[in-house]
């Protein structure tokens, strides 16, 4: 598993857990399309991604500051793909935001 590397803290966490519907073409053309965006905003400091079998998924995004993360939700693409993801994509999904204020690690977290 290969984890963001982030700077020291504070920076923020957008953490988007959601649920896959049974209609997901393109789904993971988009996804992959958004993330390589997402890395080019400004202020982006990576993201970390899982999902399981039965199509729960957890993506955490990290940003710089909460301007960078705010902007982000505004750029057309993604805008685009979030109303795919209400329309098509998932049953369900759910967005927190968090400002990161202490952050550790062991072992290979941060290699590679």
């Amino acid at each position: 598993m290969i984890f963001a590397k982030t700077p020291a803290p504070p920076y923020w966490a957008v953490i988007f857990t959601n649920q896959l519907s049974d209609d997901t073409g393109g789904y993971a053309a988009m996804a992959d399309t958004i993330e390589e965006l997402a890395f080019r905003q400004p202020g982006c400091l990576g993201a970390e991604s899982v999902r399981n079998a039965d199509g729960t998924g957890i993506t955490v995004s990290y940003w710089q500051t909460e301007q960078d993360m705010v902007a982000w939700k505004s750029v057309a693409a993604h805008v685009v793909a979030q109303r795919l993801g209400k329309e098509r994509w998932y049953k369900g999904y759910v967005t927190r935001v968090a400002q990161v204020t202490r952050d550790y690690a062991h072992g290979s977290a941060l290699e590679g």
